[in-house]
């Protein structure tokens, strides 16, 4: 099954034109945004496993078989992901692939898993979309995908399916690392650059403070929704980036820069999630304003 989400070039056509050989079903989802093309893609499902990958993803030939023994093997087990390991476009420079595994792992960056997890329980943070699996009957219940999270043009919030292996596991529902279900993820050249990974830190932050880090502040004091603990450690960030640049050292001034794009994210979905509530509150008082004069 493949969801389109609102293409406009050929891809309707590619799809179509293996139809001969695979059994796809191709589904066309005008709604902008990732996760809400995978909620169209449930609607449609079939069996009672449900792999996922993406358009930039390698399967090995026997990724499919490799989940299914997984699956079957493992039954109290309701999630499963497997290895991701990269495909590069060009040879990496290893020095910025050096600062990428020091200071926040090539799981936040580029979606790669750890090569020395092995077979056996996972944190549900660790299963990534690009290699997935998920018994049907957990969509049965109701569970989705949350549409305000994942891939919506450039500017979101990082976490796609993270966020909901990590509500699932909160529910009781376990994840597990098949090592021999192996995909390869394709990086592109763009992808390898300095703008690009301190981009990603921006996405990453706003993604960790929705799913995650919003509950830690949820009795901190703030400031238009923004706690003010995260503000003032910004600044913080912000004039060590100064001095870094100052002084010339390249590796601490990237470093900087990450962890201060980082709290910059998280500071940007607080405000966001603050504008919304104050938005839904003021339509609440709108509609409900004579029987608050009356009370």
């Amino acid at each position: 099954m493949v969801v389109d989400n609102g293409s406009t070039d050929a891809t309707r056509e590619i799809i179509h034109s293996f139809k001969d050989r695979l059994p796809l079903t191709y589904l066309f989802e005008p709604s902008r945004g990732k996760n809400v093309a995978l909620n169209t893609g449930l609607s449609s499902v079939e069996g009672d496993l449900i792999s996922l990958t993406d358009d930039d993803i390698l399967p090995r030939s026997d990724w499919l078989q490799e989940l299914r023994l997984a699956a079957d093997s493992h039954p109290s087990f309701s999630v499963f992901g497997g290895r991701v390991i990269p495909r590069w476009e060009v040879q990496p420079d290893e020095w910025l692939l050096s600062r990428v595994k020091v200071i926040m792992g090539m799981g936040a960056v580029y979606a790669l898993t750890d090569p020395s997890w092995e077979e056996g329980p996972i944190d549900p943070g660790h299963v990534f979309g690009g290699n997935m699996a998920i018994r049907t009957r957990i969509f049965e219940t109701g569970h989705r995908f949350d549409p305000r999270i994942g891939p919506r043009g450039q500017w979101y919030a990082m976490g796609s399916e993270t966020d909901l292996t990590k509500r699932l596991s909160r529910g009781g529902f376990h994840s597990w690392h098949c090592k021999n279900a192996v995909v390869e993820h394709m990086i592109r050249k763009s992808q390898m650059t300095q703008e690009w990974i301190l981009s990603r830190a921006l996405i990453f932050g706003r993604g960790m403070y929705r799913s995650d880090l919003q509950y830690q502040h949820a009795n901190s004091k703030k400031c238009w929704g923004i706690p003010s603990g995260l503000i003032m450690e910004a600044v913080k960030k912000g004039v060590g980036s100064v001095q870094a640049k100052l002084y010339g050292d390249r590796t601490k001034l990237f470093d900087r820069r990450w962890a201060l794009n980082y709290l910059l994210g998280q500071a940007t979905e607080a405000w966001l999630i603050h504008k919304v509530l104050r938005s839904d509150g003021a339509k609440r008082s709108s509609s409900h304003s004579e029987s608050v004069v009356d009370y």
